[in-house]
């Protein structure tokens, strides 16, 4: 049986990440493995050249970078609880080309994300970062949805 020795787990700060996040904690502690939680910011549209008022586009990248660091901290004192082995990672780029970027780099061997669920023309028009991850990943992944 394989160890799940590296454990990458993507948030995207959703009712479906927190329930996700039990998955991923369970395996890390099982395995006694290292838990890494990465949430990627949407590389924003860019702005620049429009107006808009009292607001600049480099203010702007600085308090989402500023709510994500937040955010983290809250969901880690929220659901990190009795584990220490793990670190925290916020990025800026697509989601899915972040997570498999991060797998690859850690030489994750297991990668663990909350679906939305979406379908039709949802799912059409913005596809799914989880499937992205799950047919490009170079290792498993688990992928939760809401009961």
């Amino acid at each position: 049986m394989p160890n799940f020795d590296k454990i990458l787990f993507a948030t995207d700060f959703s009712e479906n990440s927190d329930h996700a996040f039990q998955y991923a904690l369970t395996l890390a502690k099982q395995f006694n493995g290292r838990l890494t939680i990465i949430h990627v910011i949407n590389e924003p549209v860019d702005l620049r050249g429009f107006y808009v008022p009292h607001v600049s586009f480099e203010n702007l990248e600085k308090e989402i970078e500023e709510g994500a660091q937040k955010m983290m901290a809250t969901f880690v004192a929220n659901n990190v609880t009795g584990f220490n082995n793990y670190e925290t990672a916020i990025v800026t780029g697509v989601p899915w080309e972040e997570i498999l970027k991060r797998a690859e780099v850690d030489s994750s061997s297991c990668i663990v994300l909350g679906t939305q669920g979406r379908s039709g023309i949802d799912h059409l028009l913005f596809g799914s970062t989880a499937e992205r991850v799950v047919r490009k990943a170079h290792c498993p992944v688990v992928t939760v949805r809401l009961p």
